[in-house]
């Protein structure tokens, strides 16, 4: 076998590149494949974890909006309820208002009868004491003349006699 340069060349690169493949195949290759696929599992992890991350943050996401949805709820069922009990004790001052109204308006309309019960009968007993005083007064001028009282006496005679 007589090879010249260039060929000799070939051939022992050949032979050292089969060998140091064989090397790396035997050494090195199953530690970097190995490097290569727990990096892959790695990054297969952290893919899951940040898609069980995003389906944990939608559920958050929505739970959070249903949570906000039930106190609005519950806002919109306090503000009504207020409202309402607002709304009660306004009819219920206005008709204790109008009942006292009423209350006090019959009690003046009785204060006012009886002050004109009471002026009526005061008013009466005046004017019956006015007039005794006044029929008084006649008769001690019409029976202090002896003939007045007889024509008074006649008088009163035959008006009974007429009746």
């Amino acid at each position: 076998m007589n090879l010249t340069a260039p060929e000799s060349l070939i051939f022992w690169t050949t032979i050292i590149f089969f060998v140091f493949f064989l090397l790396l195949r035997k050494f090195a290759w199953k530690p970097i494949l190995g490097a290569v696929k727990g990096r892959e599992e790695s990054i297969n992890n952290a893919l899951a974890s940040a898609e069980a991350a995003r389906l944990e943050m939608q559920n958050l996401t929505a739970d959070n909006e249903r949570i906000l949805q039930e106190a609005r709820i519950e806002r919109d069922a306090l503000l009504k309820e207020a409202r309402d009990m607002r709304d009660k004790m306004i009819a219920d001052s206005k008709k204790e208002a109008q009942v006292q109204g009423e209350r006090l308006i019959s009690q003046a309309k009785a204060a006012i009868e009886a002050e004109k019960n009471a002026a009526m009968a005061e008013l009466k007993t005046q004017v019956s004491t006015l007039s005794l005083n006044i029929a008084e007064k006649l008769l001690k001028d019409e029976l202090s003349n002896k003939e007045a009282q007889t024509k008074l006496v006649e008088k009163m005679l035959g008006d009974v006699k007429l009746n």
